[in-house]
């Protein structure tokens, strides 16, 4: 019996999902996590497709993804696949369908796997909201049925794999009549074809559930295999995906958010990263997010903890409830604490690192949106005026005497409690999450009636993001509502797999509404890698304590508790995009990165818009070749926009709206 939606919530270990074979590979019942990615060429483009197709296996890509809107690119798929065996390649093809059951119909004869996204294989959505009675809704369900079966019986005779790939922002609007735009109604899309397809005794069968959104996708996903264990007693392997994740930085956190935290509760068998960014490398980052799970890396627990039962929801996310400490706690944002500790002398230029620009002829700061709240500088404190929005964290021998307005101290659990010294507002006492015993327990415990504690959690231990949700589970069962600050180290080596590491481990806590602050820092062995390594150049570092907080926010920002900047929702372009979207991606950004808690959807083509773009502000969507149509919301507000000036009318769009800053 599942504990919730995962095999186990203390320690890795993999959810037991059903076989499928994808052409000679196998996925799911504890597999290897499969790689995968999709092309951006145009796919009547044969040439050009095949060696894309080539490039991404050579990355690693253990399956590669077609788009096929119409009959002729389903047709053409043929040609595709016997150039890319003739080229020796043995690897599964994949074709990606939409809106066009003809074409799947197609594909399904010819290569190893299709995938129908059911918000619409068959309606045509048109944001309609209609009230079906039950018969009504059943006479719907019989619809698909009729429609659907062809399929599945094709693919059930060819022996072709099939993804039932559900996405947040394309919900049927008979979906979105009944169930509203929620996770539920997301995982009841993929379960009413799902459950024709068994009634078929069909199997060979993947299920998605991808939203931009990571806290919106993580909570589908622990929904459907609920609802799958509930009524079926099993479940099928699971395709992990942020939809439109972006690209650089904000691109990898915001997928490594959404994939990781259900990767550390052992849930998926096959993962893709959507950057808008060429595909190959898409499986470096990849490769990155699984490789902590591979053979010999597991995550073991690393203590004897038993089975836990949760006092929260893991459903439906609630931020946990802590008490009003300072500027942290209660209904206050996140805080970002900045690891100076091994900086060396704190300087003004240090500070640039975190936010604050200290101009000297006017003897002032100008601070950044993204600003670090405190800076933790262990024995030592900085010896001139700070800014007003920073504060100090310290031993307890350097705050002594230091300004008691501006420094607070920070101590291990046994030693607050034994220490004759404390500060009168506020003091941090760091929990080791690692082996928790019953005696650190007593003492957390105590802490409770102590309205100066923030507690920091942390843990050296494989399994940290489980060891520390557990102690901060117990904390919210036993009413210890002191505000809990995340710390996270790194022993990494290269930028991604530091973003990877911190946004898996902090953000999937934060998702589950845990997390007053957060910490980032290095551990023993860290290194900052930015050379080029077997062809792959990993993002740019230039200053580690700028790197850290920075990715501080964007790990808030891509889990909705903090906003510090524009948000972009932007697809990572297939072969049905109608414009260069890398460069018109950038073109954007470098625009209106400035409009702070704005977010702005720019999609390729209209499969991936308005759908997809459901969470945004504005949309910026290839509706023909060199024509783009703006959205604000969901609502069109101007047509066949000619491309060359479309970036221009989106800030106007912008303005008009009040947006523009």
């Amino acid at each position: 019996m599942l504990q919730y939606y995962s095999a186990s919530l203390t320690q890795y270990q993999r959810l037991k999902t059903k076989a499928v074979s994808i052409g000679d590979l196998t996925l799911g019942d504890n597999n290897p996590i499969r790689l995968q990615t999709m092309t951006t060429t145009d796919t009547m483009d044969t040439e050009a497709t095949v060696a894309q197709t080539i490039r991404c296996i050579e990355a690693g890509a253990e399956l590669v993804r077609i788009t096929a809107p119409s009959k002729r690119e389903a047709e053409n798929l043929a040609h595709i696949k016997k150039a890319v065996r003739a080229a020796g390649f043995s690897t599964p093809l994949i074709a990606d369908i939409h809106f066009t059951p003809n074409a799947a119909e197609i594909a399904a004869r010819l290569i190893e796997k299709v995938r129908v996204n059911p918000g619409n294989y068959i309606d045509k959505k048109k944001f309609d909201f209609i009230e079906y009675t039950d018969t009504e809704y059943l006479a719907e369900i019989e619809r698909i049925r009729d429609r659907f079966t062809p399929l599945v019986k094709i693919c059930k005779e060819y022996g072709t794999a099939m993804r039932i790939g559900t996405n947040h922002g394309s919900l049927s609007d008979r979906i979105m009549s009944r169930y509203g735009d929620t996770p539920i109604g997301m995982v009841e899309s993929a379960m009413e074809f799902l459950r024709i397809a068994r009634d078929e005794s069909y199997h060979q069968i993947v299920l998605s559930m991808k939203s931009s959104n990571p806290l919106v996708m993580v909570q589908a996903y622990r929904l459907l295999i609920k609802k799958m264990e509930e009524e079926f007693g099993e479940c099928y392997p699971l395709h992990l995906g942020v939809t439109e994740a972006g690209d650089g930085e904000d691109g990898r956190i915001k997928s490594a958010i959404g994939i990781g935290s259900l990767l550390e509760d052992g849930i998926g068998d096959t993962i893709r990263v959507s950057l808008t960014e060429d595909p190959e490398f898409e499986i470096p980052v990849c490769r990155d997010i699984v490789k902590r799970y591979e053979q010999g890396n597991e995550i073991t627990t690393e203590n004897n903890t038993p089975k836990i039962t949760l006092p929260y929801d893991p459903f439906h996310y609630a931020r946990r409830k802590s008490f009003d400490l300072k500027n942290m706690g209660a209904t206050q944002v996140p805080v970002v604490i900045a690891d100076l500790g091994k900086a060396g002398l704190i300087t003004h230029a240090t500070l640039r690192s975190v936010g604050y620009d200290y101009d000297a002829p006017t003897d002032k700061w100008n601070i950044g949106e993204q600003a670090a709240d405190y800076i933790f500088t262990g024995s030592k404190v900085p010896d001139f005026a700070l800014p007003g929005t920073l504060s100090v964290i310290a031993s307890p021998e350097a705050c002594r005497d230091a300004d008691p307005e501006k420094c607070f101290p920070i101590f291990e659990l046994a030693g607050y409690t034994n220490s004759s010294y404390k500060h009168s507002a506020l003091n941090f006492v760091m929990v080791d999450c690692t082996r928790p015993n019953a005696d650190e327990m007593h003492l957390l415990k105590a802490l409770a009636a102590d309205k100066t504690v923030a507690v920091c959690l942390s843990s050296t231990a494989k399994n940290a993001m489980q060891g520390i949700r557990q102690v901060a589970a117990f904390m919210l069962a036993e009413h210890i509502y002191n505000p809990i600050v995340l710390i996270t180290d790194s022993h990494w080596k290269t930028p991604d797999e530091h973003l990877i590491h911190f946004a898996t481990e902090t953000g999937a806590l934060l998702l589950d509404g845990f997390g007053d602050g957060i910490c980032l820092g290095y551990g023993a062995g860290a290194g900052m890698q930015t050379a080029q390594t077997q062809g792959r150049t990993y993002l740019p570092v230039n200053d580690i304590f700028q790197f850290t907080n920075n990715t501080a926010f964007s790990i808030l920002q891509a889990t909705r508790t903090r906003i510090s900047k524009t948000e972009y929702i932007s697809c990572p372009s297939c072969g049905r995009t109608l414009f260069d979207l890398q460069e018109t991606t950038a073109k954007i950004r470098a625009a209106t990165q400035h409009l702070k808690g704005v977010k702005i959807a720019i999609m390729g083509c209209i499969v991936n818009g308005p759908g997809e773009m459901a969470d945004a502000d504005f949309g910026y969507v290839g509706s023909g070749p060199g024509k783009i149509t703006l959205y604000k919301n969901k609502d069109i507000v101007k047509r066949n926009v000619p491309s060359e000036v479309a970036v221009d009318e989106l800030i106007q769009l912008l303005k008009d709206h009040g947006a523009w800053v």
